[in-house]
């Protein structure tokens, strides 16, 4: 099988008749028109049918069913009918699993989504300062923000970004996450500067087809004494119907996240506005590993901790502190890529599952990891965690894998409906090649998962039941087109803060 890489992303044009596209240079031109026009995606996405996927190896994720070799799951209208060896399935479409892994969709469970747009842009030097300067420079804001680092960086850009961009941001975000064989995502959208940027980020969720939690955020360089537009909040909650996609997409709410007595009572309102309406929360706390010590404390005393609070980071926390996180039923999102890449310290993954707690892993942001590729981000949460420990052993491949699915769905309330493949849950389901060079050894079918899986080794990626991904290829959105949409948009966030 020919080996599509890196680049098929960007080559993987399917479906040029439904999208009235018919050469290249057409292609071409149309994009570069979405660019810079705001256009929208024109591919339609594949509808439900009715298919049966045969003789794969398939990794159910269920403790009943396990592993299951040349084995079948049976599909009808987004429902997982039967998984099996020899399931009788008249009519169905065959889909050949022949080399294949079959496994639940990865979940991923926290992704600040419009930062995709400043993918690349998260540099190496402080503000103010350059390597070898030992006082801040003056003329420094001449290359704002050219290799500056994330927080600066991502704040200038988040402060110049219309509701187009942001759609733009998440959708590349979103196409990229389904390329890379995940079903669902955590959209923590912490730049919601007005209704219409709310809006257009979670209608990008919605053209991708993804399934995804989005939640609103309050927005960095919030003016002091401000915070969450509750009632934009109560809008959205009331008219949800006309957001979630036919029940893909689900309403949460973030938190501010500090802990300083001021930081509290906004939080407070926060989450009693939270669970008045039934909306599950997430926090950051203590994303540093020299982060100022107590805030998870804090967050218990003040009663905020429970199962429908999801955590993220959680690096300067005391064992005791877990062990509080951990008994009030706190799902915990580990973000080993950027964590490191930021200089915030090694996750604390080993002594979070020591305690009992639901974890599960996140990409963070793209302008710390380039791409958003989650079978490498288990790998090195579990290569960390165990370095950390040394102890070669401390995580199985299996754990990591558990982790990335049904951990990820219980982590976002949603284990009743995907995270395994078993009769009667929703298929979000990825086929994994085996024939590529990489892959090419059929040995441990989990351990070549975590250790060697990359994008492009995912073969089919469906999402409720329909086909999103199929050969290696997307089959509805087009790669081009999206690309030039997100860069003219990124062109011309640089014109308003002045970099272009």
């Amino acid at each position: 099988m020919e080996r599509i890489g890196r680049r098929g992303f960007l080559e993987s044009i399917v479906g040029l008749g439904a999208a009235g596209l018919i050469t290249s240079s057409g292609l071409d031109a149309r994009a570069q028109q979405a660019g810079a026009e705001g256009g929208r995606p024109s591919g339609k996405l594949p509808a439900r049918g009715e298919f049966i996927i045969r003789n794969g190896y398939i990794l159910t994720m269920d403790p009943v069913l396990g592993d299951i070799s040349n084995g079948d799951v049976h599909v009808k209208n987004g429902e997982i009918l039967a998984v099996g060896k020899n399931v009788k399935a008249p009519g169905a479409t065959v889909i050949d699993g022949h080399k294949m892994i079959v496994i639940p969709g990865l979940i991923e469970t926290h992704w600040h989504m419009w930062t995709t747009l400043q993918r690349g842009l998260s540099g190496d030097r402080a503000v103010g300062k350059t390597p070898g300067d030992s006082e801040p420079r003056d003329d420094i804001e001449k290359e704002w923000p050219v290799n500056y680092g994330y927080f600066p960086m991502s704040g200038a850009y988040g402060k110049a970004m219309l509701p187009d961009d942001m759609y733009w941001g998440t959708l590349l975000g979103a196409t990229e996450a389904v390329y890379s064989g995940m079903t669902t995502v955590h959209d923590w959208c912490h730049n919601v500067r007005s209704h219409d940027h709310a809006v257009a980020d979670m209608r990008a969720l919605k053209d991708v087809g993804i399934r995804a939690r989005w939640s609103y955020g309050p927005y960095r360089g919030m003016p002091a004494g401000t915070g969450i537009d509750f009632a934009d909040v109560e809008r959205l909650h009331r008219e949800w119907a006309n957001y979630s996609n036919d029940g893909l997409i689900s309403l949460g709410l973030s938190l501010s996240g500090a802990t300083s007595p001021e930081a509290l009572a906004r939080s407070q309102k926060e989450v009693e506005t939270a669970r008045r309406l039934g909306l599950p929360m997430a926090a950051h706390v203590a994303d540093s590993d020299d982060a100022k010590p107590g805030q998870l404390e804090a967050l218990a005393k003040a009663n905020f901790l429970g199962k429908d609070l999801l955590l993220s980071h959680m690096l300067g926390t005391t064992p005791a502190e877990i062990e509080m996180a951990s008994a009030a039923g706190c799902p915990i999102s580990v973000s080993p890529g950027t964590e490191l890449r930021i200089g915030f310290g090694t996750t604390k993954t080993a002594e979070f599952l020591d305690s009992g707690a639901v974890v599960s892993v996140s990409i963070d942001c793209t302008p710390l990891i380039g791409n958003v590729n989650l079978f490498g981000i288990l790998k090195l949460m579990r290569n960390a965690a165990n370095g950390k420990a040394h102890d070669e052993f401390k995580i199985s491949a299996r754990r990591a894998l558990e982790i990335g699915t049904i951990n990820g769905a219980r982590s976002l309330g949603i284990d009743n409906l995907v995270g395994s493949l078993k009769p009667g849950k929703r298929a979000d389901l990825v086929m994994v090649a085996t024939n590529h060079l990489t892959m090419g050894l059929f040995t441990d079918p989990t351990h070549m998962l975590v250790e060697s899986t990359e994008e492009a080794d995912v073969d089919t990626v469906i999402v409720d039941g329909r086909i999103l991904k199929r050969g290696g290829k997307l089959t509805a959105l087009v790669p081009e087109q999206i690309i030039a949409g997100a860069s003219g948009s990124l062109d011309g966030v640089r014109k308003r803060i002045g970099t272009a």
